[in-house]
């Protein structure tokens, strides 16, 4: 009987899979989609791609933009799911932004695309010189902006007026992508 080999993603017995980790800090934009690529051709069930404005340390000296990665990836992959991890909506992108970009993603990859966000943190979110709200904070911005982004996503003319001004969104938006 011929040895079976399972592929790098696969599922193991117990429903595991495994991912790839696309490093934005340390990696330029066409190295990220060639490394995606590699991901799938070696078997990996999906892969994640951080959202940083900054590198962590001045040795990785990357940071590029992740939505404009995401479209080269939809184009070099055909199976591969993708997702952020993870995305903030709502100091540095407001959470009408994500959203289109997040739809506009998954029209791309039909069925392969997932948004992780969370609240964020200091380096990386605060660039434009807001005050850093503290953690309790964050996590209401994040709720609402999660809202804001599923009001959105139904499609329509929409508004939201919340507790944060940072997740105001004014009747504009008639439809997504």
């Amino acid at each position: 009987m011929a040895k079976r080999t399972r592929r790098a993603g696969s599922a193991g017995a117990r429903g595991i899979r495994l991912g790839y980790k696309l490093s934005s800090e340390e990696q330029g934009p066409r190295e990220l989609v060639r490394l995606a690529r590699l991901a799938e051709d070696a078997g990996f069930s999906f892969a994640l791609i951080s959202d940083h404005y900054h590198p962590w340390i001045d040795r990785q000296g990357q940071s590029p933009f992740v939505w404009s990665v995401l479209g080269g990836i939809a184009q070099a992959t055909r199976r591969l799911r993708v997702g952020t991890g993870v995305t903030c909506p709502t100091i540095r992108i407001h959470p009408a932004i994500i959203a289109q970009a997040a739809a506009t993603t998954a029209a791309m990859m039909p069925g392969r695309f997932f948004l992780g966000v969370g609240t964020g943190e200091n380096p990386n979110e605060h660039i434009l010189g807001q005050h850093w709200p503290p953690p309790d904070v964050r996590m209401e911005m994040l709720e609402e902006a999660v809202a804001v982004m599923r009001l959105l996503w139904q499609g329509g003319t929409r508004e939201h007026r919340g507790r944060h001004p940072a997740n105001k969104l004014d009747p504009l938006t008639r439809r997504m992508p």
